[in-house]
């Protein structure tokens, strides 16, 4: 079920009065109210789930059991009472002996998740690669399965509560409705923000209140959302399709301007997605974590990539970088872990070279910040406390940008060789002439779009979305939330997919 579909609309509003209405007054009174309210997010998470196809279930069912039950077996462990005769050596031993229990626990929900992930995502790529290498033919072998929707996201949140179970950061929960409301809950199912059970779990596990001032606001982001989708990213991406398509018999400053749109078209899809994802969160009493901090307005890579797509680099920052080491070792190992992290980044967004070529492409750009420690120089807003930036910060601004366009045309082409001619055709003489645009219907509200997005955004940099404009006279604000709910009916047609969902 995509969110900007008319059986969203319907969706939602029918599990928000059942939610409230139903599940929390009515019931009020019943010992088993909130596992009954949990039970209900779980039924409606999955019936939203299984709008793409039912068969999906099966496997987010027992990805979540798997992890349940990891937590559960943990528990066990941890509650086996130690020998009171056992001293010294043997009682560490003991100690040792079951601390081995649990990371084998650990590590076997591990591998059971990621071989999981493996033979759906990354099956096929790599017996197609193995046999192109070896003159071998792929007759029988390739498994040519669907790739489940969002399976990157749920598996990366399941394998989370494991690893924080076996650190001691969270409680294994014995509630298994609660535990499959973490792994399901259906704003955030499909394309994140990838939560931790530390931030979302807890609050399956206690009495939910609700908050008009803080369901307004989740309505406001959710306009924002489907703004930034409809308007910005679906408009881009006619220009963004015909041009790539047809690349090879286009202008240098065709290219650009369509790798330019699709820098806005991958931004306006995906953060648009987390707005809607976050505010319908909001509307249930529930709090995710921000997805994207305005990117494009980042001084340098490091700042771009504290800004964009927040949970996936925090998830590999505490779980793959931070146990290599970090930043807490020589240079070597430093760059090293950047490496790792990005590399497998890419390819955590899909079985093509391409992704991984673009996590190395970024890795590079790290390089001088790494050497000079300058990789956490902008930790701070830009411009704060101004209302335009410096001629330096507007100057690191672009060239931020634009290392990310082309960045952004690795991701967006089907292979490196398309990647490299497509680079090659755009940086040519022909840069520097009248790009081809579809027509003046199309163009101007395009750019028009794309500008009201920047000014927006810019704006409200230091809120947590583009409408958070409480400060604004009642009048301006009805005003401008009526001039966004035209542009989106406006431009509203046959509801597209989720860049997103691919991954």
């Amino acid at each position: 079920m995509l969110f900007n579909s008319i059986q969203f609309a319907l969706f939602l509003p029918i599990v928000f009065l059942l939610y409230w209405f139903v599940f929390d007054r009515f019931i009020s009174k019943s010992k088993y109210q909130l596992r009954l309210q949990n039970a209900f997010v779980v039924v409606a998470s999955y019936v939203f789930y299984g709008w793409w196809d039912w068969r999906f279930l099966l496997l987010i069912a027992f990805t979540s059991f798997c992890s349940w039950g990891s937590g559960m077996l943990m528990q066990r462990v941890e509650n086996q009472q130690i020998d009171p005769n056992l001293t010294g050596g043997g009682k560490l031993l003991e100690i040792n002996k079951l601390q081995r229990r649990k990371k084998l626990i650990t590590t076997a929900n591990i591998v059971l998740n990621l071989l999981i992930l493996a033979i759906f995502k990354y099956y096929d790529f790599f017996v197609t690669e193995f046999a192109q290498l070896f003159h071998i033919s792929t007759d029988g072998l390739l498994l040519k399965v669907i790739l489940p929707v969002g399976i990157s996201f749920y598996t990366f949140q399941a394998l989370s509560y494991s690893i924080d179970v076996y650190r001691g950061k969270i409680e294994p929960t014995k509630d298994i409705i609660a535990f499959f409301a973490f792994i399901s809950f259906f704003p955030q199912l499909v394309a994140g923000p990838i939560e931790r059970a530390t931030n979302l779990l807890p609050q399956f596990l206690k009495k939910r209140e609700f908050n008009y001032d803080t369901a307004v606001d989740g309505m406001r982001q959710i306009l924002w959302g489907l703004f930034k989708k409809i308007v910005v990213a679906d408009n881009c991406a006619v220009y963004v399709d015909e041009v790539f398509k047809t690349y090879t018999y286009q202008s240098g400053s065709t290219l650009l301007l369509a790798a330019i749109f699709f820098t806005f078209q991958i931004y306006g899809d995906f953060s648009g997605y987390s707005d809607i994802a976050i505010g319908t969160a909001k509307l249930f009493g529930i709090k995710l974590m921000r997805n994207f901090n305005v990117p494009y307005f980042s001084r340098d890579i490091a700042e771009f990539w504290r800004r964009w797509h927040i949970s996936l680099t925090t998830w590999f920052r505490d779980y793959v970088y931070i146990p290599l080491g970090g930043s807490r070792v020589s240079k070597a190992k430093v760059i090293r872990n950047t490496f790792v992290i990005f590399l497998l980044s890419g390819f955590w967004h899909g079985a093509n070279w391409t992704f991984i070529a673009w996590g190395a492409y970024h890795a590079v750009l790290f390089l001088p910040l790494i050497l000079t420690g300058k990789n956490r120089k902008y930790t701070n807003q830009i411009a704060e406390g101004r209302l335009l930036p410096t001629l330096k910060e507007a100057g690191q601004m672009l060239l931020t940008f634009f290392l990310a366009v082309f960045g952004w045309i690795i991701f967006r082409a089907e292979s490196i060789g398309m990647a490299w001619e497509y680079v090659c055709e755009m940086c040519n003489g022909s840069m520097f002439t009248v790009p081809w645009l579809i027509n003046r219907d199309y163009y101007i509200p395009t750019f028009v779009a794309v500008l009201l997005l920047l000014l927006t955004e810019w704006v409200s940099r230091a809120k947590q979305h583009g409408l958070s404009v409480e400060n604004c006279s009642v009048v301006f604000r009805w005003i401008f939330y009526s001039a966004i709910v035209i542009l989106i009916i406006y431009e509203g047609g046959q509801p597209a997919p989720f860049v997103y969902f691919q991954f």
